[in-house]
């Protein structure tokens, strides 16, 4: 059932709860007649015939958008657009938008990475960074947000911003190389802050009322945990994975993966600052120490 957030937009809920999709994803409904969906999500049968249900009289799917390509935003947008007849826009593929750092060291498979990526999405339009998106009533602006993944977007509607999974309230983002940068992702942050927002529309979880103080919490969370880093470095050379269980104390066993990934999206940002450098080749499972 979709849920009205604000007038002219609603959600739907995908059917997709776990630790890393909180209590799944959501797909959202802007517009009174030219309806975007925004995120259809998973390969879901179930919410593929949720969200055309939602449609109603006088109402039909004029674009499908999807803001980057984890298995868990953007495979239902081809059922969709067979279903519906709107094209999918998005920024590109898979590997659309990466650095040129994480785009060498995913050509040389030295990082691993490729967690949940939607390998065989492709757009029917690519999406440039300031394009304007527009339907009967309502206009969205394109805002390039890589971090997360190299292709993700958030969407300017007014002064409410669609965030997918740069910013959201109940977690902080995976940052994952090479799909994941951690620079990038930073700078997105900055990028943000340069706009008043009212209210961010996340992928997953409830809407953020207070934007600007969760991008400066994000914010710190990244320098408290590269602080965190650095001094746990500063007793001696250590991996990624040793690391991660150094600093991330209350994190679940079950987790400790993301973090891992996480941590070495910091350590592959600090080699680049020359902050720290790895004992042989920047690589996944590389031992690192103090520049």
């Amino acid at each position: 059932m979709a849920q009205q957030l604000e007038p002219g937009l609603r959600r739907v809920l995908a059917p997709n709860p776990s630790p890393m999709t909180y209590r799944g994803t959501n797909t959202y409904l802007l517009g009174t007649s030219d309806i975007a969906v925004i995120d259809p999500g998973p390969d879901s049968p179930a919410h593929l015939e949720a969200i055309l249900n939602a449609l109603q009289p006088g109402q039909r799917i004029s674009h499908i958008i999807v803001t980057h390509t984890h298995l868990d935003h953007s495979p239902l947008a081809r059922p969709l657009a067979q279903r519906c007849g709107a094209p999918v826009l998005a920024f590109g593929d898979a590997q659309a938008g990466r650095s040129q750092i994480m785009q060498n060291l995913a050509e040389r498979g030295l990082m691993g990475g490729g967690e949940g990526v939607d390998t065989a999405f492709r757009p029917d339009q690519r999406l440039a960074d300031g394009a304007c998106i527009t339907g009967a009533d309502w206009e969205l602006s394109v805002i390039h947000t890589p971090g997360h993944i190299g292709n993700h977007i958030s969407l300017g509607w007014g002064t409410a911003c669609f965030t997918a999974d740069h910013v959201m309230g109940w977690a902080s983002s995976l940052v994952s190389p090479p799909d994941g940068d951690l620079t990038d992702f930073m700078a997105s942050c900055a990028r943000l802050q340069t706009h008043d927002w009212r209210v961010f529309y996340p992928g997953h979880g409830a809407a953020v009322t207070d934007p600007a103080k969760r991008l400066d919490w994000l914010i710190s969370h990244r320098t408290a945990r590269e602080a965190a880093l650095l001094e746990a470095l500063s007793h001696g050379p250590a991996d990624a994975a040793t690391l991660a269980k150094a600093i991330y104390t209350d994190t679940p066993p079950a987790l400790l993966g993301a973090a891992t990934r996480n941590v070495l999206a910091h350590l592959v940002d600090l080699t680049g600052k020359s902050v720290v450098r790895p004992d042989t080749e920047l690589h996944a499972t590389a031992t690192f120490r103090l520049r």
